[in-house]
Order: C-alpha cells, then structure tokens, then sequence
C-alpha cells in the first residue's frame, strides 16, 4: 500500500533553516507527481510546492526564492528545504501523492517558527 512518511520538522528561529524528508513506498515513485502541503491552526490545508516526474517544481507565491523542492527517484524521496522562515511559515507540513485518483497522505511534521 502506498505510504508516505514524513522527517525533519522542528522549532527554528525567524530566518532560520529546514530540510523536510518524505520517504515513499507502495508505489511507482518515479512516474508522480509529488508534492508538500501545510496547515495551519485554524486553517485549511494549502499547497506549497510541487515537482514533477521530471523533475519540474512549482511554488505557492508565499514562499517563492525561499523553498525549494526536490525529489531521488533511486531513493524514492522528495524533500523540501526551507530558508528564511518566518512564523507564517508555522504549520504542519504534509507530504502527497495522488495515485489512480486517490489522495495519499503521511502523517505530517510539525514546524515551528518562533524566537
């Protein structure tokens, strides 16, 4: 079955760094489409960025030239690196897949971004 499991979240400082993992299994990894989403308290769950099969990534505005997302297709594992946070950037952030129309999540990782 598919099975995405998330890493690297924790608290961090304003301007501060993270490197998200998602580890991916159950599927033909390199043939989706993956992508990140947060969510914060009170708030609906939002896309941050995508990449495609070949490699391709795009970004919601809020973090364009500060995320990048990535993805091993031999390792079967998208990351996403975040730099500058700011405490907007506080949320849980989920990793997916929709795989024969079905969305697929992990059980997310929280980030904290505080002083």
């Amino acid at each position: 079955q598919v099975q995405l499991v998330e890493s690297g979240g924790g608290l961090v400082q304003p301007g501060g760094s993270l490197r998200l993992s998602c580890a991916a299994s159950g599927f033909r990894f390199s043939m989706y489409t993956m992508g990140w989403y947060r969510q914060a308290p009170q708030k609906q769950r939002e896309l941050v960025a995508t990449v495609t099969t070949g490699g391709s990534a795009n970004y919601v505005d809020s973090v364009k030239g500060r995320f990048t997302i990535s993805r091993d297709n031999a390792k079967k594992m998208v990351y996403l690196q975040m730099e500058s946070l700011k405490p907007e950037d506080t949320a849980v952030y989920y990793c997916n897949v929709r795989v024969m129309g079905v969305n697929y999540w992990g059980q997310g990782t929280q980030v904290t971004v505080s002083s």
